[in-house]
């Protein structure tokens, strides 16, 4: 369920609903841990107030102190040492009577030496005992919330363990301890510390602030990358969805790709590439268009002699009429079959060649194996004969695919010898250039092109041999310009001064 809600999301709508979910597992988390964090340290502080109250007991019993305020007043002062970490120390008797408090005695534990040392109740020194009778007397009522706590303890199942609870009074966070004294028989007493443990509430609030500032910096982290986010990655792409939209349904509707494409970033090369894999896509479907309706053109053109010669053939009893009307429809038939074969070879040329990778191959080993093959064929043939020059270079190194290049020397002998009268002579020239281009010319002895025709006869379809239209589809030299073109060459078509015509192909540096 949830990737379907999430499929039907755009991406910045991902980004926030995930960072939503995100922010809700560390909120919990936080809250978690924010709550955990003061019963920690209240924990802390818990322990060192029963290891007070444990020596404070151990104390009593071994001094065996009574529980009347003379006693526990003169016991205060002689372990005041105890006390030093303490803000308050209050001691109780069996009945929740306070009979000791240093707040009414003035004594500030703090403000005595650690150094001083226990002094036993019975050597205490007469003066020091003057002192404390001259304090102000001990208030006999017991603050109602500590008896009241003392009370609870007293008949809870935690008496006899040591128990904490706290007070937050006028700014102040007060931590209290208090447990029962027990001299081995019975309870005798009470004994409750108390600590002002603000640095407990100043520690939580800082990490709640922090937590706060965190959250509220993680949250405009988030709104400035969602922003950029959608700004300059987003937008954008959804600009490239728009356009290619736009290509499918054949829109005339205008987008801002241009700027996309001024980009110096990925979306920028993204974007160069997607119009320009459309440009060729266009330029692919007019070709295809373009050659559709030429081979509907070329092929109708025999088929209308055809069915012209043989309603004919069916009419006349003249046997020459007849053997010149058969071999009419035999011509027709092979520029039909020839259009089809070479239309069909070129498809699927077209689908191998992207495929294909490109390597060093010496030019001249393979110009080589082609013209023997065709000598070996149209010498003994037609007594055409093919002479193979070059200028003497150590090697001939091209950039290219192997059977393509066969495939260019083939088409241009074959339309070398097509143009050729029988013993006749055909050269094909190599010459590697001081710029390390490489020259491959062929050239014929026939007719020549016309003049006029010199920028069309790399069209497909354009045959000026009107005579002899069944042994040619018109679509050599086409094929020729496209594997050329796919070397990054040239090919050029001139005449001779004398007779003849001439095919020169340059192939760049490899």
């Amino acid at each position: 369920m949830l990737d379907n809600f999430l499929k039907n999301l755009s991406i910045l709508k991902k980004f926030l609903f995930i960072n939503l979910i995100i922010f809700i597992f560390i909120g919990i988390f936080t809250i978690v841990y924010l709550n955990s964090v003061q019963p920690n340290l209240i924990k802390e502080k818990t322990a060192n107030h029963i290891q007070i109250i444990d020596n404070t007991i151990d104390n009593i019993n071994r001094l065996k102190i009574k529980f009347d305020e003379n006693d526990i007043r003169k016991f205060l002062f002689s372990t005041r040492f105890l006390f030093q970490s303490l803000d308050r120390v209050v001691i109780f008797d069996s009945e929740f009577n306070s009979i000791g408090d240093t707040d009414t005695l003035d004594l500030d534990p703090r403000s005595f030496s650690r150094k001083l040392e226990i002094i036993e109740m019975d050597n205490l020194n007469k003066t020091l005992e003057k002192k404390i009778k001259k304090k102000k007397k001990l208030k006999k009522e017991i603050p109602v919330s500590l008896k009241k706590v003392l009370s609870d303890y007293s008949q809870s199942k935690e008496f006899g363990k040591p128990y904490t609870f706290t007070n937050e009074t006028y700014n102040q966070f007060l931590l209290t301890t208090i447990k029962n004294v027990n001299n081995g028989k019975k309870n005798v007493g009470y004994l409750a510390i108390s600590e002002k443990a603000n640095d407990i509430k100043t520690a939580v609030n800082e990490r709640k602030i922090f937590v706060i500032r965190t959250a509220i910096v993680v949250a405009i982290v988030i709104f400035i990358f969602s922003f950029v986010l959608n700004t300059y990655f987003l937008k954008p792409i959804k600009n490239l969805v728009s356009y290619t939209k736009i290509i499918k349904e054949k829109s005339k509707e205008k987008t801002n790709i241009e700027k996309i494409k001024k980009r110096n970033d990925e979306l920028g090369l993204l974007s160069q590439s997607l119009d320009e894999m459309t440009y060729e896509l266009h330029k692919r479907i007019n070709t295809a268009e373009t050659f559709s309706t030429d081979l509907v053109h070329e092929i109708r053109n025999p088929l209308t002699s055809l069915k012209s010669a043989s309603e004919i053939i069916s009419e006349t009893d003249n046997k020459d009429q007849r053997d010149k009307l058969i071999k009419i429809v035999s011509h027709d038939v092979q520029r039909i079959e020839r259009l089809i074969t070479d239309y069909s070879q070129m498809l699927k040329d077209e689908a191998a060649i992207s495929s294909e990778k490109m390597h060093r191959i010496n030019l001249s080993s393979i110009v080589k194996s082609v013209v023997d093959d065709f000598n070996s064929i149209y010498n003994s043939k037609r007594g055409i004969s093919i002479k193979l020059k070059t200028n003497g270079a150590s090697d001939y190194i091209i950039l290219g695919i192997e059977n393509r290049i066969e495939q260019i020397i083939a088409n241009l002998l074959e339309n070398s010898i097509s143009f050729s009268k029988d013993d006749q002579e055909i050269q094909v020239e190599l010459t590697k250039k001081d710029n390390g281009k490489i020259n491959l010319n062929v050239i014929d002895q026939g007719d020549g092109f016309k003049e006029k025709d010199k920028n069309k006869i790399f069209n497909r379809f354009y045959s000026n041999r009107p005579d002899k239209f069944g042994e040619h589809s018109g679509l050599g030299l086409n094929i020729v310009k496209n594997l050329v073109d796919l070397h990054n060459g040239q090919i050029l078509a001139t005449n001779n001064k004398n007779k003849g015509a001439k095919i020169e192909i340059i192939f760049p540096k490899a």
